[in-house]
């Protein structure tokens, strides 16, 4: 079966797409990867010919890939499957859709017997993970149990990526996770609605091995420039038997510097030490709101503000820069809270504060709620591809544009917070792209210099720029 995998553009590494792949062509199957921004996607699919034609699916970009696919479906015939958080979480788009098939929750399992099925000419729509679209009837089917030792699966084919994308293939900086799941149930976050999606059917939190982690970085190592590890895990310290393994092997096996996500409540002197000795510069840690209403109460984050600051005093410390992460535009909020979140930021001193704005999407306990108060102006289709342009929320305009701006003068003001009062002025203005381009200078600055620093020749600096500058 030849399976043809669809993306608008590439980022950094399609980390799902990638360990489907690999699953698949272990069983003999043909993968191919149509990056939109790189070919026509009907070209590449009359060239390829593939019986099946998947998406990865944000909320965001929903209504692109439905579009896209009405038009391949209209051309040709192909059996087309939506997988990706949106679908988890609102897989009722399969009504209005052309696509033939749902996958719910990330399981390679369901996308291969899938594939076996079609191949075989003996597909029955009772394949667990999927619904599917059966003469305009909609057939839905339980998922299975989580795939408990993730070390069964096969690396991820970094190839189908690698050969189409040369900015990721010449990255020395390149992205890996050490396991899947997070314990924790903060309402913004999807993990909470995929636990109840999956319960009974697992853990929740699970990792690979270490020695299996590093042999996938030294195996890319071998095949690729290779200089500086992002973990993508959303807290890659959990398990402190876990750490403290991979502080004594990674120096010794692996050696290079990396980034990893850290959970301020988790942040002790131990785990500061055993970052530090294993290599980490620099890691990602939530601080979300400043107000201990929003941020524990309405996202439910459950820590205090002197755990946050402390936290990154001891990383600071210890030579480990940390990239804050903010949401502005919360529900029940407003601009003189988001100031309060800038303050607690400028307490912090992280090396980057990135801000980002609020978006309700489907399924998520806060984005629920938005919808059930009333709070969200528009539909799903309304929101913003990236969660750095707009807010979807019923804000007064002009509260509205002053948070709008504020995103974008956030982590400078952060860094220089005696700019403060000019800036409370500046959001006033309109939104505009002098904004946008402060934002993504100093972004772009921070995040090759303190974040993930990698000396790069004067070709791969430009290369890197005019990738970084295209992405939203």
């Amino acid at each position: 079966m030849r399976v043809l995998f669809i993306v608008k553009q590439v980022d950094y590494e399609p980390q799902g797409i990638l360990h489907l792949s690999s699953v698949l062509k272990q069983a003999d199957h043909e993968v191919r990867l149509c990056i939109v921004d790189q070919e026509d996607p009907l070209e590449a699919t009359e060239e390829f010919e593939p019986g099946i034609v998947g998406y990865s699916v944000t909320t965001g970009l929903q209504k692109y890939y439905l579009d896209l696919n009405r038009g391949i479906k209209e051309r040709f015939d192909v059996f087309s499957v939506f997988g990706g958080p949106h679908p988890t979480f609102f897989p009722e788009m399969i009504e209005d859709g052309a696509m033939d098939g749902i996958c719910i929750g990330k399981e390679e399992g369901a996308m291969l017997d899938l594939a076996q099925a079609l191949e075989n000419g003996s597909l029955k729509p009772d394949i667990h993970n999927w619904w599917f679209k059966v003469n305009g009837e909609i057939v839905r089917n339980p998922v299975r149990p989580y795939i408990e030792d993730l070390d069964e699966l096969p690396f991820p084919d970094r190839d189908l990526v690698y050969e189409q994308h040369q900015p990721t293939r010449h990255s020395k900086i390149k992205h890996f996770f050490s396991g899947r799941g997070c314990p924790y149930d903060c309402s913004y976050c999807f993990n909470h609605a995929l636990s109840e999606i999956y319960k009974g059917h697992g853990k929740r939190a699970r990792k690979r091995s270490v020695d299996v982690v590093l042999a996938e970085i030294n195996d890319v190592r071998d095949k690729y420039p290779l200089a500086f590890v992002v973990f993508l895990d959303d807290t890659f310290t959990i398990r402190k038997d876990w750490m403290e393994e991979f502080s004594e092997q990674y120096p010794d096996q692996v050696g290079l510097p990396f980034f990893c996500n850290v959970r301020a409540n988790l942040v002790t002197e131990e785990l500061v030490g055993q970052l530090r000795d294993a290599g980490c510069v620099s890691v990602g840690m939530g601080i979300e709101a400043g107000n201990d209403r929003l941020r524990n109460m309405v996202l439910r984050r459950d820590m205090t503000k002197e755990q946050i600051v402390e936290a990154c005093q001891m990383l600071r410390g210890a030579g480990i820069g940390v990239m804050s992460t903010n949401m502005v535009g919360l529900p029940t909020g407003g601009l003189e809270d988001d100031l309060e979140t800038l303050r607690l930021n400028v307490r912090c001193r992280p090396a980057f504060a990135n801000a980002f704005i609020f978006q309700p999407y489907p399924r998520t306990q806060l984005g629920e709620l938005a919808r059930s108060e009333g709070l969200v102006e528009g539909t799903f289709d309304d929101i913003s591809i990236s969660a750095w342009d707009s807010s979807v929320l019923r804000f007064p305009p002009e509260e509205k544009r002053q948070i709008e701006n504020l995103q974008k003068l956030f982590a400078v003001t952060v860094e220089w917070p005696w700019l403060l009062p000019l800036v409370r002025r500046l959001l006033r203005l309109p939104k505009n792209r002098a904004f946008w381009l402060v934002h993504k200078l100093w972004k772009g600055y921070t995040i090759a210099r303190r974040i993930h620093p990698v000396r790069l020749s004067p070709k791969e600096y430009v290369e890197a720029v005019r990738h970084f500058m295209k992405l939203d």
